[in-house]
């Protein structure tokens, strides 16, 4: 572990336990390496292995034994998120979550995205900023270019009330498939800036070019911290897949 990785130490522990639990290495039952073991096998000191397994048992996916040590705890599926509906998906993050618009104005979209979607001139373009609600952390930027003509029902006010894909439907667009890119990169001046990360940590970002009635519609991009979030996608052999975002902050 290292202090220059853009994220604190404890929070690299309590990531790299978490993952270790969510893949079956330490199953309900197992006690963890004692607090000075972590601290000789991971270089860090004892006020952050003890930060990190407090993150790891307000999630409840540790229970700390006074005198005994710290053990993995019989995890409630209803705490791993489901793939349901791309709508359910949506109300849960509007629900969780508040919304600052940073910018909102009508320009040429950058070449990228012009050519995903096939339009010349100029589009709506809009930035904002989803944070948790009750910590105000910051969790994803999105940035997102649709047609000029929805600069009057996705307005800045209407958009910090409501979902952007349930203003679409409210204006009658429908969409009815989703390409998703998932790429990796440094946050920027930018982005650390507004997601309160170090320039130059880890990122990951979601495009996604929507369609409506068979053709591109909109473009839209995500960016995320892996410190806080997750993307998930399910497939099966008769479905679709699906994708959602869950977020992993203490509350």
């Amino acid at each position: 572990m290292t202090a220059d990785a853009g994220v604190a130490l404890h929070r690299q522990l309590f990531l790299v336990l978490r993952d270790e639990i969510a893949r079956g290495a330490l199953v309900a039952g197992d006690p963890l390496p004692s607090e000075q073991s972590l601290c000789d096998q991971f270089g860090v000191s004892r006020i952050t292995v003890r930060r990190a397994l407090a993150d790891l048992a307000d999630q409840g996916l540790i229970e700390r034994r006074h005198g005994v040590g710290s053990f993995v705890r019989q995890t409630d599926s209803a705490r791993v998120p489901e793939l349901r509906s791309y709508s359910d998906a949506l109300h849960r993050t509007q629900f969780e979550t508040d919304v600052d618009v940073i910018e909102f104005d009508v320009r040429a979209a950058p070449a990228v995205v012009a050519d995903a979607l096939g339009i010349a001139g100029e589009m709506l373009h809009v930035l904002r900023v989803r944070r948790e609600r009750r910590t105000g952390e910051p969790l994803m930027v999105t940035e997102a270019w649709l047609p000029a003509t929805l600069a009057e029902p996705v307005s800045p006010v209407s958009l910090t009330e409501n979902a952007l894909y349930d203003l679409l439907s409210d204006a009658g667009i429908v969409i009815d498939r989703m390409v998703h890119e998932l790429t990796a990169e440094v946050a920027s001046p930018a982005n650390a800036r507004l997601l309160d990360v170090a320039i130059g940590s880890a990122l990951i970002r979601v495009n996604r070019l929507a369609y409506a009635a068979g053709s591109p519609h909109h473009y839209l991009s995500i960016v995320l911290s892996p410190s806080r979030s997750r993307v998930l996608v399910s497939q099966s052999p008769d479905q679709a897949g699906g994708l959602a975002i869950a977020h992993d902050v203490r509350g």
